[in-house]
């Protein structure tokens, strides 16, 4: 939370935070502006002191709207920087940087700087600044561990509603994308059929989860994924979507989208067979199921969430599947840890590496994933069960939007034979 901030900022010696891009899609000015239509900004947080706004007049409107104080990069003219800088126009974006420090007593110390920007630009006008104040230390963190990402961890329950809303938005694109499926006709060789009588692509259910995800109102900056058959095995896999949707054949569903204008994330995943499925196809998303439920009768408050990649590591291995514990970089089996923190970026701190420290915890306040699965893509399935879950202030564990865990969805228009 923003109250944890200078805290975080002593511990790691930050006088300042300096935040650069869009107020869009971009966390760490999001986490202070709330989003809005502002470019090419720059904020400037000292430790103990509110942030100040550096905008560009064409929005100051929108500037104003943050609540935050703010400021025209207009006091920083151009024109008097080219001049300044005898022409030099790379030297221009430093000479800003520097009056703008100056002004706020920024001459020395710490200073973190975050933001989504192109960074060919800011790394030359940066390097020049460091010249003009050489008693400056201008500091980049490991973005999983940076202070925004340790504010960002534990959220109140306002951030928690709005993730609970993403959750409610996400559940309903699902549903509609499984009432879409199975009321498909389907061909003689299994093949789904479109409305028009012409086979069904893995494209095709791609364009219509976009529409659904905009017609409520969110968006997909991380895309998602929608994979069947060997693609369903590799977990990134996002699927083919000139493959042909089929019945009997996995299909890894994972959509994450946001609130417009980059806010909040939810995470999610379901697997499917339509029709029917394979006995081995039964009996491996069974195991998946299994874990599922177990870790949910087993998170406990404060817990590393490592100890849990390794309960589900040792769970997989027993029933016979490779996992990160005992072999590395495994391709097919249990390949991935177990879950992430989510917030205003998809992945966020608590991580459930089996290498994160002891400070990765099942901390109230945290929203967290749960996502065991199974991948072997030279059988051509893929398995993966996963929601979202807040770790309440009283310990509790609740997952933010319920759906149903069918893996066998039954075809409204055609009969096993």
């Amino acid at each position: 939370m923003k109250s944890d901030l200078d805290a975080l900022m002593q511990e790691k010696n930050l006088v300042a935070l300096v935040v650069l891009g869009a107020a869009e899609h971009n966390p760490p000015m999001y986490f202070f502006t709330g989003g809005g239509h502002i470019s090419a900004a720059i904020l400037v947080k000292k430790r103990g002191e509110e942030p100040i706004l550096f905008y560009n007049d064409m929005e100051r409107d929108e500037a104003a709207k943050t609540g935050l104080q703010t400021k025209s990069l207009s006091a920083y003219p151009f024109m008097d920087l080219l001049k300044e800088a005898n022409g030099d126009k790379e030297m221009v974006g430093a000479l800003r940087f520097h009056h703008l420090l100056i002004d706020l007593g920024l001459a020395k110390g710490r200073v973190g700087i975050y933001g989504h920007v192109e960074v060919s630009g800011v790394l030359a006008a940066l390097t020049r600044l460091q010249r003009l104040l050489p008693d400056l230390e201008l500091v980049g963190e490991n973005g999983m561990d940076s202070v925004f990402i340790r504010a960002m961890e534990t959220k109140d329950e306002r951030d928690v509603e709005r993730i609970r809303q993403m959750g409610r938005i996400t559940t309903e694109v699902v549903r509609r994308t499984a009432e879409y499926l199975t009321s498909r006709d389907v061909r003689a060789d299994e093949v789904l059929l479109k409305e028009d009588g012409s086979p069904l692509t893995v494209g095709d259910v791609h364009a219509k989860i976009r529409l659904w995800v905009a017609e409520l109102g969110a968006e997909l900056p991380e895309g998602f994924i929608f994979s069947v058959g060997r693609d369903a095995g590799v977990p990134h896999s996002i699927g083919n979507p000139e493959d042909l949707m089929r019945l009997g054949q996995t299909i890894i569903y994972d959509i994450y989208p946001a609130e417009r204008g980059g806010g909040y994330f939810y995470d999610f995943t379901r697997t499917w067979s339509l029709g029917y499925a394979t006995p081995e196809a039964e009996e491996l998303y069974g195991q998946v199921q299994e874990i599922f439920n177990r870790l949910m009768d087993n998170f406990d408050l404060n817990t590393p969430f490592k100890d849990y990649q390794r309960m589900t590591c040792e769970y997989f291995e027993s029933k016979g599947h490779k996992s990160q514990l005992n072999t590395k970089g495994p391709l097919d089996g249990y390949v991935h840890s177990l879950g992430h923190g989510v917030g205003l970026n998809i992945h966020e701190r608590p991580f459930s590496g089996l290498d994160s420290d002891e400070s990765h915890r099942l901390a109230p306040g945290v929203v967290i994933t749960s996502e065991p699965g199974l991948y072997y893509p030279e059988k051509g399935m893929g398995f993966r069960i996963e929601d979202t879950i807040w770790v309440r202030p009283d310990g509790k564990m609740k997952i933010l939007a319920d759906y149903p865990y069918d893996f066998v969805l039954p075809m409204k228009k055609w009969k096993k034979k």
